[in-house]
């Protein structure tokens, strides 16, 4: 008989019980698949998997592959808004779009652009592409991301959102160890009423939260 273990949902806190030799449990309350404390990898460890990614910012198929969020930031924002690249990776090329079409835009990243000073700011919008499944702990990632946004400002996330038609077992974007944190529509949908986002879009992988409207 395999053992069985609790471990709290790292979004929603949720216990949630599996068995040891799980690569993921699923939470049934916020529907996200997380991988188990035991599974983590050292801040080491986790560090020489980003820097073996080959991420040229001026290669056009990476260009294309963050299209979503840039095409989505230059037609619902102006070049006088100003936004924070999260987790912006080795290859920054999200900001290297925006500026080079004039925007204003900072990198954050706590491998790569660890400036914490940044995180003291609001921004008018924020992206995370390729960035929320490396969250080890969800629920305070979004509160922060949340608390950095301005009145009305945009965070656009770009994630591989599973469904249920999806064989989890063979899934390749589980199988990458710094996926910690595996999401479904419920669980956006989870989250936009937890942090009171006005509202919650969802197209392909191009997920788009926006900020509530301060009641005075």
């Amino acid at each position: 008989m395999k053992e069985k273990i609790i471990e709290k949902c790292p979004l929603c806190y949720t216990p949630t019980e599996s068995s040891l030799d799980q690569e993921f449990y699923h939470c049934k309350n916020c529907s996200g698949f997380f991988r188990p404390k035991h599974c983590y990898l050292s801040a080491c460890e986790e560090k020489k998997r980003y820097e073996l990614h080959n991420n040229d910012v001026n290669d056009e198929r990476y260009q294309h592959f963050v299209s979503p969020i840039t095409s989505a930031v230059l037609k619902e924002c102006s070049p006088n808004d100003i936004g924070l690249d999260f987790g912006a990776g080795t290859g920054p090329v999200i900001s290297k779009i925006l500026t080079d079409n004039g925007y204003i835009i900072d990198q954050y990243d706590p491998f790569f652009h660890d400036h914490p000073a940044l995180l003291t700011k609001t921004y008018d919008y924020i992206v995370c592409c390729e960035v929320i499944e490396h969250f080890y702990n969800p629920q305070k990632e979004f509160g922060l991301l949340k608390r950095l946004l301005k009145t009305k400002g945009i965070l656009y996330c770009m994630t591989h959102i599973y469904n249920p038609d999806i064989p989890f077992a063979n899934w390749y974007y589980k199988k990458d160890p710094t996926h910690v944190f595996i999401y479904q529509k419920e669980t956006f949908k989870w989250i936009k009423q937890r942090y009171d986002f006005s509202s919650l879009s969802i197209d392909g992988r191009l997920i788009r939260f926006v900020n509530q409207e301060k009641m005075i």
